[in-house]
């Protein structure tokens, strides 16, 4: 399966040389998770998008740094792609900032979050039961980095994950596009450097202590490669059901 990466966003210089691009760790967590894939990576900040949607057999949308009611014109272009790969019935994945302009497309509504930042380790609820989850599993728990959150939530799209802090935290959207708000191929190790790289800048101080915090105890540990074999399962299976 071909997996197209629409890269909405780059790690910061500091960091790049340690721990590579947001498409890297997408391409090094499906490794760790034994899922093959064969990828492309379109960054689409600069204008390289694909020909058309179905260039790929399915999509991941990245992070970014942006805020997507900045609105800027490659966005506009990116939401008009996901609504064409919506209607070519190829699956996708958002994360993050894909998660936020996947819900704008879908008339949702972005903005800053009341209760201010996420940051660390958070864990959500699973809602339900779905196909490309195992039946046992009811939580899970990644590394969290956003202030924006979707605040209105598409009318075609089902909550799948929630937690206390983020209402709207994973969404499924006609059953062939999953989005998470938090950050799966985020490792600890990078989490950390960045929140402490953004501390008292981007980030208030005590708001990056305490995510600080859940990522220095000493038994914390995430749940992302499980996580990437669930987004693996859904882009498989949505790719080989709809041809």
């Amino acid at each position: 399966m071909k997996l197209g990466i629409l890269a909405t966003g780059i790690t910061p210089d500091e960091l790049l040389g340690e721990f590579g691009s947001y498409a890297d760790m997408f391409v090094q967590l499906f490794s760790k998770a034994d899922c093959l894939f064969e990828y492309e990576v379109f960054d689409v900040r600069d204008d390289d998008f694909p020909v058309n949607a179905s260039q790929c057999d399915g999509w991941i949308i990245t992070g970014s740094k942006f805020n997507v009611y900045q609105n800027l014109p490659w966005m506009q272009k990116l939401k008009q792609l996901i609504l064409d790969i919506h209607d070519a019935n190829k699956p996708m994945v958002g994360i993050c900032f894909g998660h936020q302009i996947i819900a704008e497309a879908f008339n949702g509504k972005v903005d800053k979050y009341k209760g201010g930042w996420g940051v660390g380790l958070q864990r959500y609820e699973l809602t339900g039961e779905f196909d490309f989850l195992p039946a046992d599993v009811h939580s899970y728990v990644i590394n969290a980095m956003h202030q924006d959150q979707v605040v209105v939530k598409p009318v075609n799209a089902q909550v799948f994950s929630t937690s206390p802090f983020c209402q709207y935290a994973g969404l499924i959207y006609d059953n062939c596009i999953i989005t998470f708000q938090a950050h799966p191929e985020f490792t600890i190790e990078f989490s950390d450097v960045l929140v402490d790289l953004r501390k008292g800048d981007a980030i208030p101080a005590d708001v990056s202590e305490q995510g600080l915090a859940t990522l220095r105890q000493s038994d914390a540990k995430t749940d992302s490669v499980d996580v990437a074999k669930w987004m693996a399962m859904f882009l498989n299976s949505r790719a080989v059901s709809k041809g």
